[in-house]
């Protein structure tokens, strides 16, 4: 098994060279500075503190680096918010779902003007 995960890990990064590495690098840090403030959001949504919600982004995110393997998965900190939306759904069914987002929509169309 480790075999085999080792060939298809050497197979994805030939070619592989610096040019590459700084667009990764690149692309790096724009996901940073937008899953940051979201990960501390989601720590102190939760009712935990800011640090947990960034302590847990860090680890999700270094175990989904190793073991996650498709490209349409979804991973980091907006992965939670399945599992806010699952509890959303759980306590007020759909239709409550549905009000939760025309409430975020309106919040952030409208808060400009407050």
């Amino acid at each position: 098994m480790i075999k085999n995960y080792l060939t298809s890990l050497k197979q994805e990064f030939s070619g592989y060279n610096t040019a590459k590495l700084m667009k990764d690098i690149m692309a790096g840090l724009t996901v940073c500075a937008v899953a940051l403030p979201l990960a501390l959001a989601f720590g102190v949504s939760s009712g935990a503190t800011a640090a947990a919600g960034l302590v847990t982004a860090i680890i999700a995110g270094v175990v989904i680096a190793v073991l996650g393997g498709a490209s349409f998965q979804i991973s980091g900190p907006t992965g939670a918010m399945s599992a806010v939306l699952v509890g959303i759904v759980a306590s007020y069914g759909f239709a409550g779902r549905v009000f939760r987002v025309l409430c975020g929509g309106c919040t952030a169309a409208f808060s400009r003007y407050f």
